[in-house]
């Protein structure tokens, strides 16, 4: 048992040190993104399937309270959290059109759109980058494997090179709070990430 335990936290740690040497760059241009959306008053999304929906509501949570440092509320919003309107777009429509059915109704240009999708081939995630593309919404897709359909279609893509589902959701996590903080220290800092 000792053995699988340090070998699921060895493979964890590989995988976020291979995201940072991979996506750097990246990452540091979605901060500044989501940085130059707030101030432009717009908002952003989240949205994601399963534990990537409970992602996308402790992201979302993080930036509407706050995550290391007291200061204002950005708004954040989560589409995975209504169930009434998630059931509704599903039985009435599709459940590929729950997020983009949202932000038709909720979004505007220069909000930004992030996607949570382990697999990169969620149809309703595509869906929703497709049509916030053609509202004017940025997109970013948090994604693993290579990437999938999410970064075709993504305006930025940030890709957790690994196939298990366990270690791309923790990296996943990891991401959302180093975007929160980052943007935090941009905004209320002044820090230039």
């Amino acid at each position: 048992m000792e053995n699988v335990i340090a070998k699921r936290f060895k493979e964890s740690v590989e995988v976020k040190n291979r995201f940072l040497k991979e996506n750097l760059s990246k990452l540091i241009e979605v901060v500044k993104l989501i940085a130059q959306a707030f101030e432009a008053g717009n908002k952003i999304f989240f949205f994601g399937n399963g534990g990537s929906a409970a992602d996308a509501q402790h992201l979302a949570a993080e930036f509407v309270n706050r995550y290391v440092i007291d200061r204002p509320s950005l708004p954040a919003i989560a589409l995975t959290t209504d169930s009434s309107i998630l059931t509704s777009i599903a039985n009435d429509m599709a459940f590929t059109e729950i997020f983009a059915r949202q932000l038709r109704g909720l979004g505007r240009e220069g909000d930004v759109a992030i996607g949570i999708t382990t697999s990169g081939t969620s149809p309703n995630i595509i869906k929703a980058f497709e049509v916030a593309r053609e509202m004017g919404i940025k997109t970013v897709a948090l994604t693993g494997n290579d990437g999938g359909v999410a970064a075709k279609v993504a305006d930025y893509c940030l890709v957790v090179s690994s196939t298990s589902t366990p270690r791309i959701q923790e990296a996943h996590i990891l991401i959302g709070h180093v975007l929160c903080e980052m943007v935090e220290h941009q905004l209320f800092l002044k820090l230039v990430p």
